[in-house]
């Protein structure tokens, strides 16, 4: 499938949001609110549930699945209150021993002049650098569309997963063929250049693993999401501290690095 194609999948208003994945894999979820330093962002619910009988941390990105809906989580791009949010619920994550689940699905971060009051670039680089050295373990699932900084301060990760029609990339198709060609035109061409899909970042290392998935019916996207998870996190609960963070951090440093092969 090319990747356009792909793009259109994972924008689709029909595809399930956040809500949607917290509803049909975790139980018993309690919702926290605030950042407690500004106020509540819709766009990112945050809070505590069970994967199976593993008490988790549950992070999601919300675009909303209707009008109304999708004007109160703001289309699912944060403001820096949502960000603020979810780090406050990664250390509280980490002060309970919890695992931390994400789930990503924006087309990136809230640019307005309020997001920008409040200090939405500062927010995502405090997510980025708190996320590398949390004592337990992360994953993130990119379950929709992932796009630019505002997936990535939800990315920095043990280990990131895709779902088989998700994208991630530093920028949307149209804003790349804007800024290179200045030419809407060549939208797809971008897409294919940009490699934004879940087959080409796994072949990139970019990404660890790939979640199949029927787009029309997501019951056995929702099963083998919480067995992985629950079977990963186990894995990584007996790694110890030390060892899961520099892990972390090596995943990361290694993009983009050129292997010497004389």
């Amino acid at each position: 499938m090319e990747a356009y194609k792909r793009v259109a999948l994972a924008r689709k208003k029909t595809r399930p949001t956040g809500q949607d994945f917290i509803d049909n894999i975790f139980t018993d979820f309690i919702e926290l609110h605030g950042d407690r330093c500004f106020g509540d962002d819709p766009a990112i619910i945050a809070g505590l549930g069970y994967l199976m009988d593993m008490p988790v941390t549950i992070i999601a990105q919300e675009r909303g699945n209707n009008t109304k809906s999708r004007i109160r989580r703001n289309f699912g791009s944060p403001h820096p209150e949502g960000y603020r949010k979810a780090l406050r619920q990664m250390h509280l994550a980490e002060k309970f021993n919890r695992p931390i689940v994400c789930l990503i699905d924006t087309s990136g971060a809230f640019c307005g002049i309020g997001a920008e009051e409040r200090g939405q670039g500062h927010a995502i680089a405090q997510n980025l650098m708190a996320m590398m050295s949390l004592k337990v373990p992360v994953i993130s699932v990119v379950i929709g569309e992932g796009g630019s900084g505002g997936a990535l301060a939800l990315g920095v990760a043990d280990e990131v997963w895709m779902l088989e029609n998700a994208i991630y990339s530093v920028i949307s198709p149209e804003g790349c063929a804007s800024i290179l060609w200045k030419d809407p035109s060549k939208t797809k061409e971008a897409a294919n250049c940009l490699k934004l899909t879940a087959q080409d970042l796994l072949e990139l290392d970019v990404i660890d693993k790939i979640i199949s998935e029927n787009h029309r019916d997501f019951k056995n996207v929702y099963q083998e999401l919480k067995l992985s998870l629950y079977k990963s996190f186990r894995k990584k609960q007996i790694i110890p501290t030390e060892t899961l963070t520099q892990n972390r951090y090596h995943r990361f440093r290694k993009f983009g690095a050129l292997e010497n092969k004389i």
